[in-house]
């Protein structure tokens, strides 16, 4: 049966992902001193202020404050126009030393025995609606659009957009379930005052829309451009932002499941953000080896527990027979490392790498180390030992 499915995201100057881009780039500057520490931070950001909270477990010294003023200039809000100067904010701080009885449960002697930072389920995805990314398309185009508009802004090409910004695409299937065509494109920009939407919309449809890469945008796709009107007011003077709460744009744009847990701000002991970037990475190895086109993968885990305490993979075959789902569970038992420490070195993530993925997204990109498909032939032996005994 057809159906419409739609996914949004969001610019690195919309209010929230500023806020995760201050708590990862604070994270990242632990890093760079301290691959071992333990960082959980959130920050909240409106009108003038820049409060940031939480706990730490480091001997590094970070100047939090700069590093805050820091990430909001590099995203542009040292543009005095976007409405929030920076060197006027006020930055508070109420970070405090990680609970012991957090510590306890996670560090052990033995390395290879580190608990889980907290309890929790995380979910990754991969499917065939897009190649190499292997996302869901709704949110693959999403992406794109924001990737451009920020691109448009940064490299003075269209000299008027300023921070903050939206976009959202709906995609119609076909009742075979592939992408059959774009409905719905909604972009919405904040921008200077002497700009007409009528310069914006032309300057956006020929510089952005035009370079979506699908052949599934035509004349009949509907395009919104600032559907209110102007969109001079954005960031955090025209609203609030929190850390954490834009986790479905971060993941897959509520096409599959979402564990609930946030990533930005926190050190990869905590589950909730290296749980489901390994999920990510196992989905993806599945569906690049010819193993399903559709991969969903859930895990879940006991504070303080080394083991995940279930392992659930779901595959499925568009026009076919995917891998039957007890058989790649059994090979990706085999293939991966599934407990933190295993996930870390897998992934190596005791690395600064994090306000990157805050602010240009977390899945779906090249360079991310759970986007390789370098399990693929591990993967492929496996099943069919798996499937031969």
């Amino acid at each position: 049966m057809s159906f419409v499915f739609t996914s949004e995201s969001v610019t690195s100057g919309h209010p929230d992902k500023l806020a995760d881009a201050i708590s990862d780039s604070i994270l990242d500057a632990y890093l760079a001193q301290d691959p071992k520490a333990r960082v959980a931070v959130e920050t909240f950001v409106t009108n003038g202020l820049c409060v940031i909270g939480g706990e730490v477990r480091s001997d590094a010294r970070v100047e939090l404050a700069d590093i805050a003023r820091d990430a909001m200039c590099k995203i542009g809000y040292d543009d005095p126009r976007a409405g929030y100067p920076v060197a006027d904010i006020g930055v508070l701080l109420s970070v405090g030393r990680q609970s012991a009885e957090i510590a306890q449960g996670v560090d052990r002697g033995n390395p290879e025995e580190q608990g889980a930072g907290d309890q929790g389920l995380m979910f990754g995805f991969a499917c065939r609606d897009t190649e190499p990314a292997l996302m869901p398309l709704p949110i693959h185009l999403a992406h794109e659009l924001k990737r451009g508009l920020t691109a448009l802004r940064e490299s003075g090409t269209l000299p008027y957009l300023l921070p903050d910004g939206k976009t959202q695409v709906s995609v119609r299937y076909g009742d075979d379930g592939r992408p059959a065509h774009v409905d719905t494109i909604v972009i919405s920009t904040q921008h200077a005052a002497d700009v007409t939407q009528e310069r914006i919309r032309k300057d956006l449809m020929e510089h952005l829309v035009s370079k979506l890469p699908t052949e599934l945008v035509d004349a009949n796709t509907r395009v919104l451009v600032n559907p209110t009107g102007s969109f001079t007011i954005g960031g955090p003077k025209g609203d609030t932002g929190l850390t954490g709460r834009k986790i479905i744009v971060d993941t897959y744009g509520g096409w599959a499941p979402h564990g609930g847990g946030a990533f930005s701000g926190k050190d990869p002991s905590k589950v909730d953000r290296s749980a489901c970037y390994m999920a990510r990475y196992v989905a993806k190895n599945v569906v690049a080896a010819g193993l399903a086109d559709a991969c969903e993968v859930q895990l879940a885990y006991a504070i303080g527990v080394a083991e995940p305490v279930s392992v659930r993979v779901r595959a499925e075959g568009w026009g076919r027979a995917a891998t039957p789902d007890e058989v790649l569970e059994r090979a990706v038992r085999e293939v991966f490392r599934l407990t933190p420490a295993g996930i870390i070195a897998q992934l190596d993530l005791l690395r600064p790498i994090y306000a990157d993925t805050a602010m240009n997204g977390h899945f779906g990109r090249e360079g991310l180390p759970w986007e390789r498909t370098d399990q693929v032939e591990a993967l492929q032996a496996a099943v069919g030992a798996a499937a031969r005994a």
